[in-house]
Order: structure tokens, then C-alpha cells, then sequence
């Protein structure tokens, strides 16, 4: 039984589009992603074919995915947050059981809780014998003496210390704060760039923010999505003539041709004219 529901097939049934159509591009092998990700080559190799079924535990997929994504240029950590992690409870209790039967095969002999009970007898029946053998005399053999008095100065230690911290906590509350410089929002119009996306048509896209992956998948077609920024804005697209792009609210235009990977980057320079 699978541990993955149908919601995580789906999403991994994506993802594996998307990483084998990246790789493919790029003319990477699997055996290269497999070495430089220390990911085994069949994981690879399901993962690639859709067979999910032969893949560990969810959470170890997004650990693929990751590191997969890093390797062939892709944003790793941003595409492994779109897929799920929870597992499916019925595989999951279906696999305890089946762990516990193969560890309940393996039992202890029926002589080794007799011999520990012959051992603590034979303990217990010395100490009856020995009476003086007691944990006074354990203490005196083994030179256990009695517990170090603290001295003065480390007495006096803590209360110094104390002393200091609350004057240093004092000082640092009396610091006034500086206020956060405002800007006019003029300037903050002047200074960003606001890019909307409509995808007509199946079509993977990534945007990047001044350099932060805010997004990686799909949209659903009629779906309207804005995106801001204040330096520049990349949009990278599988299919870019399913992609419309309006930029600060100007007329939507297709960001490339059907069937092409496109990648174009806004800034607030070239689109304020």
C-alpha cells in the first residue's frame, strides 16, 4: 500500500514533469543528478517514471525534490514546499503491523530470565550473610567524602553578576530607538514594479522578487495573480504563449511563443516610460 494520497500523487505527478522537462532541456543524465545529490539511482529513476509506489516516506520526497531542483538550476527549496508531507495513516498503521510481526518472531531464550533471577538471589543472599556491607561502608571504601562548602567569593558571585545584568537590562530600555525613515508614496511608486499573470493554458511558471522565489507551479487558467517589486521581477515560464503578462496595469500581452521556455525580467527603469 502507498503511503502518499491522492492529493501528493497528483502534486508529485507535476513535480516530476517539471524536473524532467528541466533536465531534459539542459542535457543533465539522472547518473549525474544521482552523484551530485547522493540520491540512489532507482529513487531517481521512480521518481522520473511516475512509480511512486517504489518511494520512501513523504518527507524523504521533499528531501528529493530539493536537491534534485538545486542540481539541475531550479529554486529546490521553494518547488519542495509545494508538496505535502502528511501521511497516509491507513499505510502507515498497515506498516507498524507488519514491522511488529517481523519483530515479534525474535523472542528471548527461557533461560535468560532465570539466570538474572538466580543472579539478584544470590546478591540479595550476600548482603544477608555480610550485614557490615553496607552503603556507609561503600562510601568509606571508595573515598567518598563529604561535599565541598562554597567559599565567600563564590557566594558572593551571583549577586555581582545579578547586580550587573539589571544595570546593563536598565541602560539598554533608556536607549531611545530611532524611528524608521517614511517614504512618500510617490517615490514608492516611482521605485517598484507590479507585474500581473493569466495563464490560458497548462503552463509550469517560477517568479522571483528582487532575487526571492515567491512562487513555483501552476495557475489555474482564468486565474489572475500580481506580483510586486521594487528592483526587478522575473517570470519563468514552460509555455510561455499560455502566459499573459500585464505590466503596472498596462494592456496583458503573451509573454512568449506557444510550446517555449521563456524567461523575461521587469524593473521599475525599463517599465515606467
Amino acid at each position: 500500500m502507498s503511503l502518499l494520497q491522492e492529493n501528493q500523487k497528483e502534486q508529485l505527478q507535476e513535480i516530476s514533469n517539471t524536473l524532467r522537462q528541466v533536465r531534459q532541456e539542459k542535457s543533465i543524465q539522472l547518473e549525474e543528478v544521482a552523484l551530485k545529490t547522493n540520491i540512489r539511482l532507482a529513487c531517481l529513476k521512480a521518481l522520473d517514471a511516475g512509480k511512486f509506489d517504489e518511494l520512501p516516506e513523504p518527507v524523504y520526497i521533499q528531501g528529493f525534490i530539493r536537491r534534485y531542483a538545486d542540481v539541475i538550476g531550479l529554486d529546490g527549496v521553494a518547488l519542495a514546499k509545494t508538496f505535502p508531507t502528511e501521511v497516509n495513516p491507513l499505510a502507515l498503521d498497515k506498516k507498524f503491523s507488519q514491522n511488529l510481526e517481523k519483530n515479534s518472531k525474535f523472542s528471548l531464550p527461557l533461560f535468560i530470565p532465570y539466570v538474572v533471577l538466580l543472579l539478584v538471589a544470590a546478591a540479595g543472599l550476600m548482603y544477608v550473610l555480610n550485614p557490615q556491607f553496607s552503603a556507609e561502608s561503600l562510601v568509606k571504601k571508595f573515598n567518598f567524602g563529604t561535599p565541598k562548602k562554597p567559599t565567600t567569593t563564590e557566594l558572593s558571585t551571583p549577586a555581582s553578576l545579578s547586580v550587573n545584568q539589571e544595570a546593563t537590562s536598565i541602560s539598554a530600555q533608556n536607549t531611545p530607538t530611532p524611528l524608521p525613515a517614511i517614504a512618500s508614496p510617490k517615490d514608492s511608486l516611482n521605485q517598484a514594479v507590479a507585474v500581473t499573470l493569466e495563464v490560458q493554458g497548462k503552463s509550469w511558471l517560477e517568479v522571483k522578487v528582487d532575487g526571492k522565489t515567491e512562487f513555483v507551479g501552476n495557475l489555474k487558467k482564468g486565474v489572475r495573480k500580481t506580483w510586486t517589486a521594487k528592483k526587478q521581477l522575473t517570470v519563468r515560464s514552460g509555455n510561455a504563449g499560455f502566459v499573459l503578462v500585464s505590466v503596472n496595469n498596462q494592456p496583458a500581452t503573451p509573454l512568449g511563443t506557444l510550446g517555449k521556455i521563456k524567461e523575461v525580467t521587469f524593473t521599475p527603469e525599463v517599465n515606467s516610460q
